[in-house]
């Protein structure tokens, strides 16, 4: 079984995900662009129990474009945010895919808000696409 550990800049914050993620996406709303500083946010989604967060972190609850909220969970250090739980999804925790820093991560399978995707940004062949 994969066990993976995401964690922000500094290291304080840190998350033991046990398994493979039951999906992986890119976001491209506004708010993700905000958030990461980048073209989209990429994320990784697993189920609640197979997480394992340490460390101190600090939350930031905001609405979505799609209307529901979502509670991130940051570094009160260095700021990164290193995971987040989104209302309706309860069940599951998401990661920011960045913050395991693995060239061999796996690719999106899904890419959300993609009307809103820059013009330069390719997604993966077979990747599904939201607008």
């Amino acid at each position: 079984m994969n066990r993976r550990t995401a964690s922000c800049d500094c290291g304080q914050l840190s998350l033991i995900c046990e398994g493979d993620p039951v999906r992986v996406s890119v976001c491209h709303c506004l708010c993700c662009r905000r958030r990461t500083g980048s073209a989209f946010g990429w994320q990784a989604r697993f189920p609640r129990e197979v997480v394992a967060i340490e460390g101190e972190s600090r939350e930031y609850v905001r609405r979505g474009d799609s209307g529901s909220s979502a509670r991130f969970g940051f570094c009160p250090n260095c700021g990164s945010t290193v995971y987040w739980r989104a209302e309706g999804l309860e069940a599951f925790v998401t990661v920011a895919a960045g913050a395991f820093a693995d060239p061999g991560f796996p690719p999106p399978q899904v890419s959300v808000y993609d009307e809103r995707r820059s013009g330069w940004v390719a997604v993966p062949e077979g990747c599904e696409i939201i607008d």
